[in-house]
């Protein structure tokens, strides 16, 4: 059974997880209570301390999901080094125009022509609350070791790193 950590190492992992990741699927909950998906492009960012930024146009489908019901899941797919992350929190959806400045890289003008003081431009703040991670070595020999063993002893590899990380500790 995977234990929840809440150490900073833990949340670095994270970190070090989706840094790179350049589009994560955010999913929000619709008023028919349907679970909706659709991809984000990340902001870039230098640290995480559990705020995650994405542009987003207001008004859209998913500011409205969002301004119902606060709860998302951000999920992050690295396949080629077996990395994936998924982060639980509370979305916000916020009209700051310096904060747009900050955050605004080039490659966002393809969605918001106007830059980031297009009329539509909006920020989504996600706070997240906690994470969960598998981690996966993801080279040839890793793989093809896993299988020999598993076809060997009938049992499943052990490989990788698989954690549930909490961002914000109960009250």
């Amino acid at each position: 059974m995977v234990q929840t950590r809440t150490d900073q190492e833990a949340r670095d992992k994270v970190w070090e997880l989706i840094r790179e990741v350049k589009v994560a699927m955010l999913v929000t909950m619709d008023e028919d209570g349907h679970m909706r998906g659709r991809p984000m492009r990340a902001v870039e960012a230098k640290q995480f301390t559990g705020t995650l930024w994405f542009f987003t146009a207001q008004p859209s489908p998913k500011a409205e999901e969002i301004g119902h019901d606060s709860r998302v899941l951000l999920a992050y797919s690295d396949p080629s080094a077996q990395n994936y992350v998924a982060i639980s929190g509370t979305a916000q959806v916020v009209r700051d125009p310096a904060k747009q400045k900050e955050l605004w890289s080039e490659p966002l003008r393809t969605w918001f022509p106007g830059g980031a003081e297009d009329p539509e431009a909006a920020l989504l703040k996600v706070e997240a609350e906690g994470a969960e991670y598998w981690d996966s070595p993801s080279s040839t020999f890793v793989h093809a070791y896993g299988y020999v063993k598993s076809r060997l002893t009938g049992e499943p590899p052990q490989m990788g790193d698989n954690d549930k990380v909490a961002f914000k500790r109960p009250a």
